[in-house]
């Protein structure tokens, strides 16, 4: 059975740039991004809800594996693909890389990508993928929830979550993020680089706390450093990443 994914799309050509959101957040979080395509980028582009996320089916369990092996199919064959993801659609994106879903990637950046996880941070994340979804009364409160989960928090207006991320049931309403999505756990990062058969570039916001950039440089990797952006680059400053996709799109 195949999960239904919720794919926007864009643009017409090749390369065809692959856009991957965070957890807990929606492929809405491009949408600064994606405004400035049309002047920057060549090709087509592909933006999907992650499983488990905004008007994408939930997985029966989570792992980054999965998670693109779910991805995978509504990627056109044979089509060379550039991939942008940020935090867990990094990881996908790695994953994706490898070639074992058939999906044909030429470059992947990894944006904000979580490389460190304490005990603590595992078993955090254990109970909340225990939990059943939070159930509130209005809907500024559950999008109040969303952002907060997708660390949007100061970044979306409430009023501009969209539709997509949140369910009503009766008179209540609830963020339509599936909690058990929070087990996906960390990334093997070494795996997945020594996996990738595409170029691999990792960037960080020079204020993001998740992912800074000194545990990327601990992989040994050469991070692209936002200046002055934190976790979500993206959402803060779009233009900033425009060079970066041209880095991507130019890589070898």
């Amino acid at each position: 059975m195949t999960n239904r994914l919720r794919v926007r799309s864009g643009g017409a050509g090749d390369p065809l740039l692959l856009l991957l959101h965070g957890l807990g957040a929606t492929g809405d979080v491009w949408d600064g991004l994606v405004e400035r395509l049309g002047e920057w980028w060549p090709g087509q582009w592909l933006v999907p809800d992650l499983p488990g996320h905004g008007g994408s089916d939930p997985l029966a369990a989570y792992s980054i594996g999965g998670l693109a092996a779910a991805v995978a199919p509504a990627i056109p064959a044979r089509r060379p693909v550039i991939v942008l993801g940020h935090s867990l659609g990094g990881a996908v994106g790695l994953a994706l890389a490898s070639g074992w879903f058939g999906v044909a990637v030429t470059a992947v950046g990894g944006l904000g990508i979580k490389v460190v996880w304490s005990e603590e941070d595992l078993a955090r994340s254990r109970a909340l993928a225990d939990r059943p979804p939070p159930e509130y009364p209005t809907r500024r409160e559950a999008a109040d929830r969303h952002l907060k989960v997708a660390g949007l928090v100061g970044l979306v207006a409430p009023e501009q979550v969209p539709d997509e991320a949140l369910v009503r049931r009766d008179d209540r309403w609830s963020p339509v993020f599936d909690p058990a999505a929070f087990a996906v756990g960390a990334p093997d990062m070494p795996g997945l680089l020594a996996a990738a058969r595409a170029p691999v570039v990792l960037a960080a916001g020079e204020r993001d706390t998740m992912g800074p950039p000194d545990h990327l440089r601990a992989l040994g990797a050469d991070p692209v450093v936002f200046a002055g952006l934190g976790h979500n680059a993206h959402v803060e400053a779009p233009d900033a990443l425009l060079p970066f996709l041209d880095r991507l799109r130019l890589v070898r």
